[in-house]
């Protein structure tokens, strides 16, 4: 992206040369490296946290706090982004959208549908880290008494 972004630089401003879809490349990019990163970012516990209260507590209180999180928070918003996504996705597919500008890229419907493979990819990531942090907040695992 970062190589692509320097091309367009170059060949703006040295040569005087742009390309629509060359542009639209990078926003692509950008967006597949963010809606396929949000689940391995979550399993690295890389996503903000406000954790005033939760930096304090027992590693078996912070597995149920994430478990709860997951449940109450994490699965619902998901759901949600694929349910309100659905038609959004499902419309773009059924006429091969692509980009509104003249020598764009083709399959916007493609990118599109990230949004719902991102919220896929985030409930399988959250079942496992449910699963893992129940265990811990039951002991299940025989690490000490937390």
């Amino acid at each position: 992206m970062v190589i692509t972004t320097f091309i367009i630089v170059v060949l703006r401003y040295a040569f005087d040369l742009g390309w629509v879809a060359l542009q639209e490349s990078v926003t692509y990019m950008h967006a597949i490296i963010f809606m396929m990163g949000a689940a391995y970012t979550l399993k690295h516990d890389g996503h903000v946290r406000v954790d005033i209260f939760y930096q304090r507590c027992s590693d078996k209180t912070k597995a149920w706090i994430d478990c709860l999180g997951t449940l109450l928070l994490l699965m619902p918003v998901t759901g949600f982004i694929i349910w309100s996504s659905w038609d959004y996705v499902s419309d773009s597919w059924s006429i091969k959208e692509s980009s509104r500008n003249s020598g764009g890229l083709p399959g916007v419907y493609l990118l599109k549908t990230t949004i719902i493979i991102m919220a896929v990819l985030l409930i399988l990531q959250s079942i496992a880290l449910f699963l893992q942090n129940l265990l811990t907040a039951l002991n299940v695992t025989g690490e000490g008494n937390g």
